[in-house]
């Protein structure tokens, strides 16, 4: 540790100035020593999380189980990267602010206009299906969390840059991947009154809407170049299944969604239709939509005559996916199904 030699007229002088160096080494070390056994001060309601995955002490770490394995985090993450759109929103509800998120799926260099006022000074780290290694390595993350469906190729690059969670994909419940994430950003207990506060609002909807909740809910998706019927394993098909609202014969299927032709189009038939349009920005998808919906065959569907078939925002009925975006839907539901 020293470099210099100290050369004395005697002996004792020699010891007296080693013992002295050696006190001062000792104090140097002991004060360290002491520096790191000392935890880190937690605040109220991560002292009473305990040890299950959500202390605030930046020497313990937690591992948590996913689709690619065990990751272990050391403390609670500061510098959080999220590679989903359903996580962005995630992460907003648990009240994290991420570093990095990718961007939109219809314009990957900015993210949804419902969510951009709370994303200000968050880096976009590219798209969900091509993230942006180099600007997430940049950003020096110390969590990164993704998805296996989108992004299984490039999971062991992404480790090597920081700890790794991964849901496996987006469809269908999206309760499962928040509490993953949630449990991933050591906001465990957070996350579980943000689900416990969305039961309650279906608990609710569900004394109010009584008998309506038999009402056949149809959902069709405009796409570039193909049109699809959704069924129950969606983000849409998930919140139906939590309110208990039925759907027609035709759709009350365990599957995601079957692309039809015009042919089809009956099979669309309900109580109340929502559809909605997922556009690129060259209008294919829109004058889909517009050809469909005015062919005869959509016009002599029950719901269509009866006035109750609805265009609604893809991007929160489908293409986000997340809480957010989920209790914006029930918002909606509200007014249709039970009225206000």
């Amino acid at each position: 540790m020293f470099s210099r030699t100290y050369r004395t007229a005697g002996g004792k002088a020699f010891f007296a100035v080693l013992m002295a160096m050696l006190l001062i080494v000792t104090g140097c070390g002991g004060g360290q020593q002491a520096a790191e056994q000392k935890p880190a001060e937690q605040k109220p309601a991560e002292q009473a999380a305990g040890s299950n995955g959500n202390t605030g002490s930046a020497d313990q770490s937690y591992t948590v189980k996913h689709v690619m394995g065990e990751t272990t985090i050391k403390g609670t993450p500061q510098r959080v990267v999220m590679l989903t759109t359903q996580g962005v929103e995630t992460l907003l509800a648990l009240g994290v602010k991420p570093v990095g998120a990718v961007g939109s799926f219809t314009d990957p260099t900015q993210f949804y206009d419902f969510v951009k006022p709370q994303l200000e000074g968050v880096k976009v780290v590219g798209s969900e299906s091509q993230p942006n290694l180099e600007a997430i390595a940049a950003l020096k993350p110390d969590l990164i969390l993704g998805m296996k469906f989108r992004q299984e190729k490039i999971y062991q690059q992404l480790s090597a840059i920081a700890p790794t969670v991964f849901v496996d994909e987006p469809r269908g419940d999206w309760k499962a991947n928040f509490s993953l994430f949630a449990e991933a950003v050591n906001k465990k207990a957070e996350g579980e009154k943000v689900i416990a506060d969305w039961n309650k609002r279906v608990e609710d909807f569900k004394a109010k809407a009584g008998d309506k909740l038999k009402t056949q809910v149809s959902v069709v998706r405009f796409m570039p170049g193909k049109v699809r019927i959704y069924y129950n394993d969606t983000f849409t098909g998930a919140i139906f299944k939590d309110l208990g609202l039925a759907r027609p014969a035709s759709q009350n299927k365990e599957e995601f969604a079957a692309e039809v032709t015009k042919e089809r189009i009956p099979e669309m038939d309900g109580d109340i239709m929502f559809y909605f349009t997922y556009e690129t920005g060259k209008g294919e998808a829109s004058k889909l939509e517009q050809e469909w919906t005015n062919d005869s065959l959509w016009k002599n569907l029950n719901v269509v005559k009866a006035g109750k078939a609805f265009k609604v925002d893809d991007t929160i009925w489908n293409t986000s996916g997340g809480v957010i975006a989920a209790n914006k839907v029930l918002d909606e539901l509200e007014g249709y199904i039970i009225g206000k």
